[in-house]
């Protein structure tokens, strides 16, 4: 497999710090560039096991704007973000919607649940 270089920028916090990681064989060979713990942990899973969180809209039956806004509770593979967004997409909530109610349990088997960013009213 041999040696690999990967440029990343931290988003871990407002820094934005420029890390390299070294790659030897598929495995993490150094960490270099962060000025805090929280860029190491960020870079070693950002090559290992990216995930994200997805943030959308989902439609709303009765209610009194005819979209909800949505996020997964935590992040998911990356790899499985267009898949997310296709049930995502295909959801309907009805109204009334509060924050934090479960719009989609378990999207695509991941464990995570899509939940409600924003409220909304049942129209009268």
């Amino acid at each position: 497999m041999g040696t690999e270089t990967k440029n990343l920028t931290c988003i871990g916090c407002p820094m934005g710090c420029p890390i390299t990681v070294v790659m030897a064989d598929g495995q993490i060979a150094s960490v270099t560039g962060n000025t805090c713990k929280v860029g190491d942990r960020y870079a070693r899973q950002e090559v290992m096991n990216p995930t994200r969180i997805v943030t959308s809209t989902v439609a709303v039956t009765g209610g009194v704007r005819p979209l909800v806004s949505v996020k997964t509770r935590e992040a998911i593979p990356k790899g499985r973000i267009f898949d997310c967004m296709t049930e995502i997409n295909r959801a309907r909530a009805a109204a009334p919607v509060a924050i934090g109610d479960v719009v989609i349990s378990n999207v695509c088997g991941t464990g995570v649940d899509v939940v409600a960013t924003s409220a909304v009213r049942r129209a009268e």
